[in-house]
Protein backbone atom coordinates (compact mmCIF):
# COMPACT_ATOMS: atom_id res chain seq x y z
CA UNK A 1 0.00 0.00 0.00
CA UNK A 2 1.48 3.26 -0.58
CA UNK A 3 1.35 4.82 2.75
CA UNK A 4 2.96 7.61 2.09
CA UNK A 5 1.41 8.91 -0.60
CA UNK A 6 -1.65 8.66 1.12
CA UNK A 7 -1.17 10.12 4.29
CA UNK A 8 0.50 13.44 2.14
CA UNK A 9 -3.01 13.84 -0.31
CA UNK A 10 -5.91 12.50 2.20
CA UNK A 11 -5.71 16.32 3.83
CA UNK A 12 -6.53 17.61 0.01
CA UNK A 13 -8.89 14.73 -0.41
CA UNK A 14 -10.26 15.80 2.76
CA UNK A 15 -10.56 19.87 1.31
CA UNK A 16 -11.86 18.70 -1.81
CA UNK A 17 -14.51 16.83 0.02
CA UNK A 18 -15.39 20.30 2.09
CA UNK A 19 -16.41 21.69 -1.40
CA UNK A 20 -19.41 19.68 -1.63
CA UNK A 21 -20.64 20.11 1.97
CA UNK A 22 -23.15 23.26 2.48
CA UNK A 23 -21.17 26.13 4.13
CA UNK A 24 -24.02 26.23 6.30
CA UNK A 25 -23.68 22.97 7.87
CA UNK A 26 -20.99 24.20 9.73
CA UNK A 27 -21.23 21.37 11.98
CA UNK A 28 -20.57 18.86 9.82
CA UNK A 29 -17.51 20.71 7.73
CA UNK A 30 -16.06 21.43 10.87
CA UNK A 31 -16.26 17.39 11.44
CA UNK A 32 -15.43 16.63 8.14
CA UNK A 33 -11.95 18.08 8.34
CA UNK A 34 -11.26 16.96 11.90
CA UNK A 35 -12.21 13.65 10.85
CA UNK A 36 -9.73 13.74 7.82
CA UNK A 37 -6.80 14.63 10.02
CA UNK A 38 -7.28 12.53 12.66
CA UNK A 39 -7.18 9.99 9.80
CA UNK A 40 -3.82 10.96 8.61
CA UNK A 41 -2.68 10.63 12.75
CA UNK A 42 -3.98 7.30 12.67
CA UNK A 43 -1.87 6.36 9.41
CA UNK A 44 1.29 8.10 10.60
CA UNK A 45 1.06 5.74 14.07
CA UNK A 46 0.95 3.21 11.71
CA UNK A 47 4.43 4.41 9.92
CA UNK A 48 5.81 5.13 13.10
CA UNK A 49 5.33 2.06 14.59
CA UNK A 50 5.95 0.38 11.07
CA UNK A 51 9.38 2.46 10.78
CA UNK A 52 12.60 -0.01 11.12
CA UNK A 53 14.73 2.23 13.12
CA UNK A 54 18.18 0.02 12.36
CA UNK A 55 18.20 1.09 8.71
CA UNK A 56 19.53 4.70 8.19
CA UNK A 57 17.94 5.11 4.56
CA UNK A 58 14.89 6.29 2.89
CA UNK A 59 12.18 3.49 3.73
CA UNK A 60 8.52 2.91 2.19
CA UNK A 61 9.32 4.34 -0.99
CA UNK A 62 7.51 5.56 -3.82
CA UNK A 63 8.89 6.58 -7.46
CA UNK A 64 6.48 7.15 -10.69
CA UNK A 65 7.68 8.93 -13.91
CA UNK A 66 5.64 12.50 -13.70
CA UNK A 67 6.40 15.46 -16.16
CA UNK A 68 9.62 14.09 -17.46
CA UNK A 69 12.58 15.80 -18.08
CA UNK A 70 14.10 14.07 -14.69
CA UNK A 71 11.17 15.22 -12.45
CA UNK A 72 9.52 12.40 -10.78
CA UNK A 73 7.24 11.67 -8.15
CA UNK A 74 9.86 10.42 -5.36
CA UNK A 75 8.54 10.29 -1.87
CA UNK A 76 10.48 8.33 1.01
CA UNK A 77 10.93 8.72 4.81
CA UNK A 78 14.08 8.56 7.42
CA UNK A 79 14.07 8.89 10.99
CA UNK A 80 14.91 12.30 10.38
CA UNK A 81 11.78 13.27 8.54
CA UNK A 82 9.89 10.65 10.03
CA UNK A 83 9.58 12.73 13.59
CA UNK A 84 8.18 16.05 11.43
CA UNK A 85 5.41 14.00 9.52
CA UNK A 86 4.38 12.98 12.87
CA UNK A 87 4.84 16.27 14.43
CA UNK A 88 2.65 17.98 11.64
CA UNK A 89 -0.16 14.77 12.10
CA UNK A 90 -0.78 15.53 15.69
CA UNK A 91 -0.79 19.65 15.49
CA UNK A 92 -3.14 19.98 12.38
CA UNK A 93 -5.63 17.76 14.30
CA UNK A 94 -4.83 20.37 17.56
CA UNK A 95 -5.01 23.31 15.77
CA UNK A 96 -8.17 22.50 13.69
CA UNK A 97 -10.24 21.49 17.54
CA UNK A 98 -8.53 24.83 18.56
CA UNK A 99 -10.47 26.32 15.86
CA UNK A 100 -14.02 25.34 17.15
CA UNK A 101 -13.87 28.22 19.45
CA UNK A 102 -11.52 31.00 17.65
CA UNK A 103 -13.11 30.34 14.31
CA UNK A 104 -16.64 31.44 13.60
CA UNK A 105 -17.00 33.42 10.20
CA UNK A 106 -15.97 30.94 6.57
CA UNK A 107 -15.34 27.75 8.98
CA UNK A 108 -15.45 26.34 5.40
CA UNK A 109 -12.90 27.99 3.37
CA UNK A 110 -10.84 27.77 6.90
CA UNK A 111 -11.25 24.43 7.22
CA UNK A 112 -10.22 23.79 3.15
CA UNK A 113 -7.27 26.12 3.60
CA UNK A 114 -5.98 24.23 6.72
CA UNK A 115 -5.96 20.56 5.08
CA UNK A 116 -4.31 21.99 2.00
CA UNK A 117 -1.98 23.28 4.48
CA UNK A 118 -1.28 20.20 5.66
CA UNK A 119 -0.97 18.59 2.43
CA UNK A 120 1.75 20.78 1.35
CA UNK A 121 3.80 20.37 4.77
CA UNK A 122 3.57 16.47 4.64
CA UNK A 123 4.93 16.79 0.98
CA UNK A 124 7.64 18.80 1.85
CA UNK A 125 8.96 16.37 4.41
CA UNK A 126 8.82 13.22 2.44
CA UNK A 127 9.80 14.26 -0.84
CA UNK A 128 12.99 12.96 -2.75
CA UNK A 129 12.77 14.57 -5.97
CA UNK A 130 13.95 18.39 -5.59
CA UNK A 131 11.49 19.87 -7.76
CA UNK A 132 9.14 18.36 -6.28
CA UNK A 133 9.71 19.46 -2.97
CA UNK A 134 9.99 23.23 -4.59
CA UNK A 135 6.22 22.47 -5.84
CA UNK A 136 5.31 22.08 -1.89
CA UNK A 137 7.50 24.44 -0.57
CA UNK A 138 5.28 26.79 -2.53
CA UNK A 139 2.02 24.74 -1.89
CA UNK A 140 2.76 25.51 1.76
CA UNK A 141 2.61 29.15 1.38
CA UNK A 142 -0.50 30.17 -0.22
CA UNK A 143 -2.99 28.81 2.45
CA UNK A 144 -0.62 30.47 5.54
CA UNK A 145 -0.96 33.41 3.33
CA UNK A 146 -4.54 33.42 3.15
CA UNK A 147 -5.56 32.19 6.91
CA UNK A 148 -3.77 35.08 7.85
CA UNK A 149 -5.04 37.08 5.76
CA UNK A 150 -8.61 36.70 5.75
CA UNK A 151 -9.17 35.43 9.43
CA UNK A 152 -6.49 37.63 11.48
CA UNK A 153 -6.48 40.89 13.44
CA UNK A 154 -6.29 44.30 12.85
CA UNK A 155 -2.86 44.39 10.86
CA UNK A 156 -3.85 41.31 9.25
CA UNK A 157 -3.41 42.09 5.99
CA UNK A 158 0.35 44.03 6.65
CA UNK A 159 1.05 41.02 8.09
CA UNK A 160 0.24 39.09 5.04
CA UNK A 161 1.73 41.12 2.42
CA UNK A 162 5.18 40.70 4.98
CA UNK A 163 4.47 37.42 5.10
CA UNK A 164 4.07 36.66 1.63
CA UNK A 165 6.99 39.11 -0.03
CA UNK A 166 9.85 37.60 3.02
CA UNK A 167 8.68 33.80 1.57
CA UNK A 168 8.19 34.51 -2.02
CA UNK A 169 11.34 36.17 -2.17
CA UNK A 170 13.59 33.43 -0.82
CA UNK A 171 11.52 30.76 -2.97
CA UNK A 172 12.20 32.15 -6.36
CA UNK A 173 16.18 32.56 -5.52
CA UNK A 174 15.53 29.07 -4.36
CA UNK A 175 13.44 27.68 -7.77
CA UNK A 176 16.60 29.60 -9.84
CA UNK A 177 19.05 27.55 -8.34
CA UNK A 178 17.00 24.45 -8.62
CA UNK A 179 17.35 24.92 -12.32
CA UNK A 180 20.94 25.64 -12.19
CA UNK A 181 21.74 22.98 -10.47
CA UNK A 182 20.24 20.47 -12.52
CA UNK A 183 21.42 22.09 -15.63
CA UNK A 184 24.73 21.03 -13.90
CA UNK A 185 24.07 17.95 -13.17
CA UNK A 186 23.09 17.24 -17.15
CA UNK A 187 25.89 18.86 -17.92
CA UNK A 188 28.00 16.33 -16.29
CA UNK A 189 26.38 13.67 -16.64
CA UNK A 190 24.25 13.70 -19.52
CA UNK A 191 21.68 12.71 -17.30
CA UNK A 192 18.24 14.81 -16.11
CA UNK A 193 17.86 14.40 -12.86
CA UNK A 194 16.16 16.29 -9.67
CA UNK A 195 16.91 13.41 -7.22
CA UNK A 196 18.21 14.48 -3.87
CA UNK A 197 20.01 11.71 -4.10
CA UNK A 198 21.97 11.95 -7.15
CA UNK A 199 22.43 15.96 -7.04
CA UNK A 200 24.29 15.11 -3.75
CA UNK A 201 26.85 13.72 -5.76
CA UNK A 202 27.64 16.29 -7.83
CA UNK A 203 30.84 17.91 -7.78
CA UNK A 204 30.58 21.80 -8.18
CA UNK A 205 32.62 24.91 -9.31
CA UNK A 206 33.70 26.47 -5.71
CA UNK A 207 32.14 30.09 -6.77
CA UNK A 208 28.83 28.65 -7.90
CA UNK A 209 28.47 26.24 -5.38
CA UNK A 210 28.72 29.53 -2.92
CA UNK A 211 26.16 31.49 -4.93
CA UNK A 212 23.57 28.17 -4.76
CA UNK A 213 24.23 28.11 -1.01
CA UNK A 214 22.87 31.69 -0.54
CA UNK A 215 20.11 31.00 -2.79
CA UNK A 216 18.80 27.62 -0.73
CA UNK A 217 19.77 28.86 2.52
CA UNK A 218 18.06 32.83 2.09
CA UNK A 219 14.84 30.88 1.32
CA UNK A 220 15.53 28.57 4.47
CA UNK A 221 17.15 31.33 6.46
CA UNK A 222 13.65 33.45 6.10
CA UNK A 223 11.36 30.47 7.04
CA UNK A 224 13.14 29.48 10.28
CA UNK A 225 13.09 32.13 10.74
CA UNK A 226 17.17 33.85 11.18
CA UNK A 227 18.40 36.90 12.79
CA UNK A 228 18.14 39.37 10.63
CA UNK A 229 15.58 37.92 8.44
CA UNK A 230 13.10 37.04 11.62
CA UNK A 231 10.97 40.46 11.44
CA UNK A 232 8.21 39.23 9.50
CA UNK A 233 7.15 36.23 12.22
CA UNK A 234 5.45 38.67 15.08
CA UNK A 235 3.73 40.09 12.71
CA UNK A 236 2.79 37.35 11.36
CA UNK A 237 2.07 35.21 14.99
CA UNK A 238 0.06 38.28 16.69
CA UNK A 239 -2.12 38.57 13.71
CA UNK A 240 -2.84 35.22 12.80
CA UNK A 241 -6.22 33.12 14.89
CA UNK A 242 -4.65 30.79 17.37
CA UNK A 243 -4.78 28.06 14.97
CA UNK A 244 -2.65 29.97 12.58
CA UNK A 245 -0.09 30.71 14.97
CA UNK A 246 -0.42 27.03 16.50
CA UNK A 247 0.63 25.52 12.81
CA UNK A 248 2.96 28.77 12.16
CA UNK A 249 5.08 28.11 15.22
CA UNK A 250 4.92 24.22 15.50
CA UNK A 251 5.23 22.87 12.44
CA UNK A 252 6.37 25.70 9.67
CA UNK A 253 9.07 27.31 11.35
CA UNK A 254 10.87 23.64 11.25
CA UNK A 255 10.23 23.66 6.93
CA UNK A 256 13.36 26.08 7.14
CA UNK A 257 15.74 24.10 9.54
CA UNK A 258 14.74 20.69 7.59
CA UNK A 259 15.75 22.40 4.47
CA UNK A 260 19.38 22.93 5.77
CA UNK A 261 19.50 19.53 7.03
CA UNK A 262 17.99 17.99 4.10
CA UNK A 263 19.19 20.08 0.68
CA UNK A 264 21.64 22.78 2.16
CA UNK A 265 24.43 20.71 3.90
CA UNK A 266 24.61 17.72 1.49
CA UNK A 267 23.99 19.40 -1.59
CA UNK A 268 26.87 22.76 -0.78
CA UNK A 269 29.43 20.92 1.95
CA UNK A 270 31.73 23.49 0.74
CA UNK A 271 30.30 26.29 1.13
CA UNK A 272 28.83 25.53 4.36
CA UNK A 273 32.09 24.65 5.43
CA UNK A 274 32.90 28.36 4.49
CA UNK A 275 30.00 29.98 6.00
CA UNK A 276 29.41 27.88 9.10
CA UNK A 277 31.09 30.77 10.99
CA UNK A 278 29.26 33.28 10.29
CA UNK A 279 26.12 31.35 10.20
CA UNK A 280 26.58 30.62 13.59
CA UNK A 281 27.27 33.61 15.13
CA UNK A 282 23.52 35.03 13.70
CA UNK A 283 21.91 32.06 15.10
CA UNK A 284 23.58 32.99 18.84
CA UNK A 285 22.55 36.58 18.17
CA UNK A 286 19.30 35.66 17.23
CA UNK A 287 19.21 33.51 20.69
CA UNK A 288 19.76 36.48 22.68
CA UNK A 289 17.81 39.19 20.95
CA UNK A 290 15.10 37.14 20.77
CA UNK A 291 15.13 35.94 24.31
CA UNK A 292 15.59 39.52 25.68
CA UNK A 293 12.94 40.91 22.80
CA UNK A 294 10.76 38.63 24.57
CA UNK A 295 12.04 39.83 28.03
CA UNK A 296 9.94 43.33 27.06
CA UNK A 297 7.22 42.23 25.24
CA UNK A 298 3.37 43.67 27.28
CA UNK A 299 1.29 41.35 24.54
CA UNK A 300 1.49 36.87 25.00
CA UNK A 301 1.28 36.21 21.35
CA UNK A 302 4.29 38.55 21.09
CA UNK A 303 6.37 37.33 23.69
CA UNK A 304 5.72 33.80 22.83
CA UNK A 305 6.40 34.62 19.21
CA UNK A 306 10.11 36.17 19.78
CA UNK A 307 10.81 33.08 22.04
CA UNK A 308 10.48 31.40 18.99
CA UNK A 309 13.04 33.74 17.76
CA UNK A 310 15.27 32.15 20.08
CA UNK A 311 14.66 29.00 20.13
CA UNK A 312 15.01 28.01 16.44
CA UNK A 313 18.04 30.21 16.87
CA UNK A 314 19.26 26.86 19.08
CA UNK A 315 17.95 24.42 16.43
CA UNK A 316 20.03 26.64 13.52
CA UNK A 317 23.38 26.77 15.99
CA UNK A 318 23.34 23.03 16.26
CA UNK A 319 22.55 22.05 13.09
CA UNK A 320 25.92 23.96 11.69
CA UNK A 321 27.41 22.42 14.82
CA UNK A 322 27.60 19.05 12.20
CA UNK A 323 28.15 16.59 14.44
CA UNK A 324 25.65 13.68 15.71
CA UNK A 325 24.63 14.94 18.84
CA UNK A 326 23.91 18.64 17.98
CA UNK A 327 22.21 17.83 15.07
CA UNK A 328 19.90 14.66 17.05
CA UNK A 329 19.36 17.56 19.58
CA UNK A 330 18.45 19.93 17.15
CA UNK A 331 15.27 17.55 15.86
CA UNK A 332 14.29 16.79 19.24
CA UNK A 333 14.37 20.39 19.95
CA UNK A 334 11.91 20.54 17.15
CA UNK A 335 9.54 18.18 18.09
CA UNK A 336 9.77 19.92 21.68
CA UNK A 337 9.38 23.18 20.61
CA UNK A 338 6.21 22.05 18.62
CA UNK A 339 4.89 20.63 21.53
CA UNK A 340 5.76 23.33 23.96
CA UNK A 341 5.31 26.50 21.77
CA UNK A 342 1.95 25.24 20.13
CA UNK A 343 0.43 24.63 23.69
CA UNK A 344 1.58 28.52 24.74
CA UNK A 345 0.03 29.66 21.74
CA UNK A 346 -3.43 27.47 22.45
CA UNK A 347 -3.07 28.69 25.78
CA UNK A 348 -3.15 32.35 25.02
CA UNK A 349 -5.96 31.76 22.50
CA UNK A 350 -8.08 30.25 25.43
CA UNK A 351 -7.85 33.42 27.59
CA UNK A 352 -8.30 35.29 24.03
CA UNK A 353 -11.52 33.83 23.32
CA UNK A 354 -13.05 34.82 27.25
CA UNK A 355 -11.34 38.06 27.54
CA UNK A 356 -10.50 39.54 24.07
CA UNK A 357 -7.39 41.14 25.20
CA UNK A 358 -3.50 39.31 25.18
CA UNK A 359 -2.03 42.01 27.66
CA UNK A 360 0.04 40.59 30.59
CA UNK A 361 -1.14 43.98 32.66
CA UNK A 362 -4.91 42.81 32.02
CA UNK A 363 -4.66 39.84 33.77
CA UNK A 364 -3.64 38.93 37.37
CA UNK A 365 -4.90 35.93 39.55
CA UNK A 366 -5.94 33.73 36.83
CA UNK A 367 -4.54 30.71 38.56
CA UNK A 368 -7.41 30.85 41.36
CA UNK A 369 -10.17 30.69 38.72
CA UNK A 370 -8.54 28.41 36.52
CA UNK A 371 -6.69 25.65 38.08
CA UNK A 372 -6.36 23.40 36.17
CA UNK A 373 -5.58 25.92 32.71
CA UNK A 374 -3.23 26.62 35.31
CA UNK A 375 -1.33 23.32 35.45
CA UNK A 376 -1.23 22.82 32.00
CA UNK A 377 -0.32 26.53 31.35
CA UNK A 378 2.66 25.77 33.89
CA UNK A 379 3.96 22.51 32.10
CA UNK A 380 3.61 24.16 28.95
CA UNK A 381 5.97 26.93 30.16
CA UNK A 382 7.97 24.71 31.97
CA UNK A 383 9.01 22.67 28.85
CA UNK A 384 9.46 25.83 27.19
CA UNK A 385 12.59 26.87 29.37
CA UNK A 386 14.02 23.57 29.57
CA UNK A 387 12.89 21.74 33.03
CA UNK A 388 14.90 18.26 33.45
CA UNK A 389 12.10 15.51 32.85
CA UNK A 390 9.83 17.74 29.93
CA UNK A 391 10.61 17.39 26.73
CA UNK A 392 12.04 20.67 26.01
CA UNK A 393 14.89 19.80 28.40
CA UNK A 394 16.32 16.70 26.62
CA UNK A 395 16.41 18.79 23.09
CA UNK A 396 18.63 21.70 24.86
CA UNK A 397 21.32 19.81 26.72
CA UNK A 398 21.90 17.80 23.31
CA UNK A 399 22.02 21.12 21.86
CA UNK A 400 24.19 22.55 24.23
CA UNK A 401 26.57 19.36 24.31
CA UNK A 402 26.66 19.24 20.16
CA UNK A 403 28.01 22.78 19.99
CA UNK A 404 30.52 22.65 23.17
CA UNK A 405 32.40 19.76 21.18
CA UNK A 406 32.70 22.43 18.46
CA UNK A 407 32.30 26.14 19.94
CA UNK A 408 32.79 26.47 23.33
CA UNK A 409 32.14 30.15 23.07
CA UNK A 410 28.84 29.98 21.20
CA UNK A 411 28.15 27.07 23.42
CA UNK A 412 28.13 29.82 26.62
CA UNK A 413 25.93 32.12 24.24
CA UNK A 414 23.36 29.47 23.71
CA UNK A 415 23.15 28.70 27.37
CA UNK A 416 21.69 31.94 27.96
CA UNK A 417 18.61 30.79 26.18
CA UNK A 418 17.95 29.10 29.30
CA UNK A 419 18.48 31.81 31.26
CA UNK A 420 15.99 34.23 29.28
CA UNK A 421 13.68 31.70 29.11
CA UNK A 422 13.20 31.63 32.72
CA UNK A 423 13.34 35.37 33.03
CA UNK A 424 9.95 35.72 30.59
CA UNK A 425 8.10 33.02 30.89
CA UNK A 426 8.03 32.68 34.77
CA UNK A 427 7.53 36.16 34.44
CA UNK A 428 4.39 35.79 31.95
CA UNK A 429 3.22 33.35 34.32
CA UNK A 430 3.35 35.36 37.46
CA UNK A 431 1.90 38.63 35.59
CA UNK A 432 -1.24 36.16 34.63
CA UNK A 433 -1.61 33.36 37.40
CA UNK A 434 -0.67 35.17 40.37
CA UNK A 435 -1.65 38.04 42.66
CA UNK A 436 -4.74 39.11 43.46
CA UNK A 437 -7.70 38.89 40.64
CA UNK A 438 -7.40 42.00 38.26
CA UNK A 439 -11.06 42.66 37.57
CA UNK A 440 -14.48 41.32 37.40
CA UNK A 441 -13.84 39.50 34.40
CA UNK A 442 -10.96 37.14 35.36
CA UNK A 443 -12.98 36.97 38.63
CA UNK A 444 -16.11 35.30 36.26
CA UNK A 445 -12.98 33.37 34.04
CA UNK A 446 -14.16 29.86 33.23
CA UNK A 447 -11.91 26.77 33.69
CA UNK A 448 -11.16 24.98 30.36
CA UNK A 449 -14.12 22.83 29.20
CA UNK A 450 -13.44 19.28 27.50
CA UNK A 451 -13.02 20.71 23.81
CA UNK A 452 -9.72 22.79 25.09
CA UNK A 453 -9.19 20.45 27.02
CA UNK A 454 -8.56 17.45 24.27
CA UNK A 455 -6.31 19.73 22.15
CA UNK A 456 -4.14 21.12 24.90
CA UNK A 457 -3.97 17.56 27.08
CA UNK A 458 -2.07 15.20 24.25
CA UNK A 459 0.58 18.03 23.96
CA UNK A 460 0.68 17.99 27.65
CA UNK A 461 1.09 14.42 28.08
CA UNK A 462 3.77 14.06 25.29
CA UNK A 463 5.95 17.17 26.86
CA UNK A 464 6.01 14.57 29.67
CA UNK A 465 6.46 11.35 28.26
CA UNK A 466 9.46 12.21 26.05
CA UNK A 467 11.01 14.56 28.37
CA UNK A 468 10.92 10.92 30.76
CA UNK A 469 11.54 8.88 27.72
CA UNK A 470 13.33 10.42 25.09
CA UNK A 471 14.81 6.94 23.61
CA UNK A 472 11.00 6.93 21.89
CA UNK A 473 12.11 9.58 19.14
CA UNK A 474 15.83 8.97 19.43
CA UNK A 475 16.17 5.34 19.12
CA UNK A 476 13.85 6.33 15.38
CA UNK A 477 16.27 8.91 14.59
CA UNK A 478 19.71 7.93 15.28
CA UNK A 479 20.45 5.46 12.26
CA UNK A 480 19.74 8.01 9.93
CA UNK A 481 21.66 10.55 11.55
CA UNK A 482 24.75 8.43 11.24
CA UNK A 483 23.91 7.65 7.91
CA UNK A 484 23.36 11.14 7.20
CA UNK A 485 26.71 12.11 8.57
CA UNK A 486 28.82 8.97 6.87
CA UNK A 487 27.22 10.26 3.52
CA UNK A 488 28.41 14.14 4.50
CA UNK A 489 31.41 13.45 4.90
CA UNK A 490 31.76 11.15 1.74
CA UNK A 491 34.52 12.69 -0.30
CA UNK A 492 33.65 13.92 -3.40
CA UNK A 493 35.96 13.36 -6.66
CA UNK A 494 36.64 16.13 -8.91
CA UNK A 495 36.26 14.28 -12.29
CA UNK A 496 32.99 12.07 -13.28
CA UNK A 497 33.61 8.68 -14.34
CA UNK A 498 33.17 6.78 -17.42
CA UNK A 499 30.19 3.78 -16.43
CA UNK A 500 29.48 2.86 -20.29
CA UNK A 501 29.91 3.90 -23.70
CA UNK A 502 28.36 7.31 -24.45
CA UNK A 503 27.31 7.24 -20.49
CA UNK A 504 28.53 8.94 -17.39
CA UNK A 505 27.27 9.53 -14.21
CA UNK A 506 29.04 11.46 -10.90
CA UNK A 507 30.32 8.71 -8.08
CA UNK A 508 27.72 7.79 -5.73
CA UNK A 509 24.52 9.02 -8.38
CA UNK A 510 22.68 6.16 -9.56
CA UNK A 511 21.51 5.91 -12.63
CA UNK A 512 17.93 6.07 -13.67
CA UNK A 513 17.77 2.53 -15.08
CA UNK A 514 19.29 1.64 -11.88
CA UNK A 515 16.05 3.63 -9.97
CA UNK A 516 13.56 1.57 -11.27
CA UNK A 517 13.19 4.48 -13.95
CA UNK A 518 13.36 4.74 -17.60
CA UNK A 519 17.16 4.19 -19.18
Amino acid sequence: MPILSLITFLPLTGALALIFVPAARVRAVRLVALGTSIAVLILVLVLFFGFDASTGGPQFVEQRAWIGYGIRYHVGIDGISLLLVALTALLVPVALLASWGSVGARVKEFSFFMLVLETGVLGIFVSLDLFLFYVFWEAMLVPMAFIIGIWGGVRKIYATVKFVLFTMFGSLLMLAAILVLQSQFHRATGVHSFAIADLCGLTLDPALQTWLFLAFGLAFAVKVPMFPLHTWLPDAHVEAPTPGSVILAGILLKTGAYGFIRLALPLFPDAVARFMPGLSILAAVGIVYGGLMALVQKDMKSLVAYSSVSHMGLVVLAVFALNVEALEGALFQMIAHGLGTGALFLCVGILYERTHTRRISDYGGVGRTMPVFSALFLIALLSSLGLPGLSGFVGEILCFFGVFRVDRGLAIVAVTTVILSAAYLLRLFQGVMHGPVANEAVRSLKDVNARELASLGPLVVLMIGLGLFPGLLLGKMHASVRTYFELLRRPRPAVVLKIAPGRTVLPGAVPRSDRGGRP
